[in-house]
């Protein structure tokens, strides 16, 4: 395991006696059954860490913290496309389609959201109408043309692909970082703020975004 769990990696070993009286009792349930848990970007207390439980259905989300001490497995992104099961959900079929695309990129990638929970867990999260998020590890930058080009690519599959480019400051959006706006959205711990250059100036006058 990672000496720090990042965002997006799947965390086994929390159980249901360690969530609030408040939480809803699917999500009990989940834990219960020896379900992962999907580690979030916020801010904790030194010793936890941010996750966030999914059910089977989209409304079912609950946000959470968790002793570092309880993880007993974790799961990166990158770990959950080295066997691709076969699938006929569009998802899948994309997700197939453009591997062999992004492993010739020489960079860390993997997948995320319900298509990732469901490689990981078996559980049938994804369905026909479902995205594929997909996650770039780019310590380096990567120019706005290279991210127009390689969004023309993701347009093409069978389904809407969403990537987001993970930089040292915080997470991007592909799509976004590819258009034509002069700030975007970087997601970090702290919170959201628009940035003209996650890479560069992600900490010169940051605007907070409620």
């Amino acid at each position: 395991m990672h000496a720090t769990p990042r965002p997006h990696d799947l965390l086994w070993g929390m159980t249901s006696e360690q969530l609030l009286a408040d939480a809803p009792e699917w999500a009990r349930q989940m834990l219960a059954t020896g379900q992962p848990v999907v580690v979030r970007r916020a801010l904790t207390a030194v010793g936890q860490i941010a996750v966030g439980l999914r059910g089977i259905s989209r409304d079912q989300r609950y946000a959470t913290v968790m002793d570092v001490s309880r993880a007993l497995r974790c799961v990166s992104p990158e770990q959950l496309i080295e066997a691709l099961p076969s699938s006929e959900l569009p998802a899948f079929k994309a997700l197939a389609a453009i591997k062999p695309f992004l492993d010739d990129l020489g960079r860390s990638w993997g997948v995320t959201g319900s298509v990732g929970y469901q490689l990981a867990t078996g559980m049938p999260t994804a369905h026909a109408e479902s995205d594929l998020d997909l996650l770039l590890r780019m310590p380096c930058e990567l120019t706005r043309y290279e991210a127009h080009e390689l969004q023309r690519l993701l347009d093409q599959a069978c389904c809407r692909v969403d990537m987001q480019l993970e930089t040292p400051a915080g997470a991007v959006a592909l799509r976004e970082w590819a258009g034509a706006a002069s700030r975007v959205l970087l997601k970090c711990s702290s919170g959201a703020r628009l940035v003209g250059n996650p890479w560069r100036d992600s900490l010169d006058q940051p605007e907070l975004v409620a």
